[in-house]
C-alpha cells in the first residue's frame, strides 16, 4: 500500500512540520518521526542557523514541501523567478514533492500573506488549469495542491468547492493534498456535508493528509493550527482513509507551538486508524 496514487508517491507514514521551536531537539535527539514537511517560504531565502538545520534534517529524513505564495488563483502571472528558487530548494533538500493552496494570495505583485478564496467559476477554474500546468512544466513534477479553510464564499459561484477541485486536478494532471482539518472547517463554515466532500476527491490523486487543530468561535470556525486534533475530526480522518486509502499524514501545529513530543504525539494518535485500515484491507 505504499504506491497507491496516480504517480506512485510513498505513503511516507506520519509526520511533522519542521518549526524553529523544535530545532535543538530535533538535532540532538534524532527522533523517530517518519517525515519533516517544510515550509518552503521559510528557507527561500534564509542562511544561518535555519539552513544548517534544514541540511542536517534532509540527510536524516523524507522531505515535502509546502508553500503558500504560489498564488495560483491569482489573476496574476506566474512568477518564474519565485518558481526558480521553489525548484532549487526541492533540489538541495531532495523533496519528494511540493505542495501550495487551491486560493490566491495576492494581485498586482502584492502578497497579502493571506489564503485567500476563488470564485468557484468556469472562467476561474480554466485560468487557474493554465497556472497549474505552467507550474508543472517548469517544476518538472506534478504540483500537489491543497483545499483550503475558507470563511466567506463568492456570490458569483457556479459549482462546488469539491467540484472545482476535482475539475481542476484532472484538467491540469496535478496531486490533492487532502488537508482533512479544513474539510471539517470549511463544511462548518458554510453548511455542506464533509463526508459528501471527501467522497468526491478522486482517491488516486490524493498524495497526502494533513491533520490540524483549530479554534472554534461558536458561529464559525477558524483554522489556527493552535490545538490537539478534536475527536470529530479524527473520525473524519477515519471516513478519508476508508475511501482514498493510505497517505502520508502530517500534523500542523503552528501557533502556541507547544514542545516536540506533544506535536509528534498527536500525529502518532493517527496510527490505530491506518492500522485499522490495514486490518480492513487483508
Amino acid at each position: 500500500m505504499t504506491t497507491i496514487n496516480r504517480w506512485g508517491f510513498q505513503d511516507l507514514g506520519l509526520g511533522v512540520g519542521l518549526r524553529s521551536p523544535h530545532f535543538t531537539h530535533i538535532l540532538t535527539e534524532q527522533p523517530k518521526v517518519d517525515f519533516f514537511e517544510v515550509l518552503t517560504e521559510n528557507y527561500l531565502d534564509t542562511g544561518g542557523r535555519p539552513a544548517y538545520v534544514l541540511d542536517q534534517v534532509a540527510e536524516r529524513y523524507a522531505i515535502v514541501m509546502h508553500g503558500v505564495s504560489m498564488n495560483i488563483g491569482s489573476t496574476d502571472p506566474v512568477d518564474i523567478d519565485y518558481l526558480k528558487k521553489v525548484r532549487a530548494l526541492a533540489e538541495r533538500t531532495g523533496a519528494l514533492w511540493i505542495s501550495d493552496h487551491l486560493c490566491w494570495t495576492g494581485v498586482l505583485g502584492r502578497n497579502t500573506h493571506d489564503l485567500l478564496p476563488l470564485p468557484y467559476t468556469e472562467e476561474s477554474l480554466t485560468r487557474t488549469i493554465e497556472k497549474v500546468r505552467i507550474i508543472q512544466d517548469f517544476l518538472e513534477r506534478p504540483l500537489v495542491i491543497e483545499n483550503p479553510s475558507t470563511y466567506l464564499e463568492f456570490a458569483t459561484s457556479t459549482m462546488s468547492e469539491s467540484e472545482f477541485f476535482l475539475r481542476l486536478a484532472r484538467g491540469a494532471d496535478s496531486g490533492i493534498l487532502l488537508d482533512v482539518n479544513n474539510v471539517y472547517v470549511s463544511a462548518f463554515n458554510h453548511g455542506f456535508d464533509a463526508e459528501e466532500y471527501i467522497s468526491a476527491i478522486p482517491g488516486e490523486r490524493v498524495c497526502q493528509y494533513h491533520m490540524a487543530g483549530h479554534t472554534h468561535k461558536g458561529t464559525h470556525i477558524i483554522d489556527t493550527h493552535s490545538d490537539h486534533v478534536i475527536d470529530t475530526v479524527w473520525d473524519l480522518y477515519g471516513f478519508t482513509l476508508r475511501h482514498v486509502g493510505l497517505r502520508a499524514t502530517l500534523l500542523e501545529w503552528d501557533a502556541d507551538i507547544p514542545g516536540f513530543e506533544v506535536v509528534h504525539d498527536e500525529v502518532l494518535k493517527a496510527r490505530a486508524w491506518r492500522d485499522r485500515e490495514v486490518a480492513n484491507v487483508a
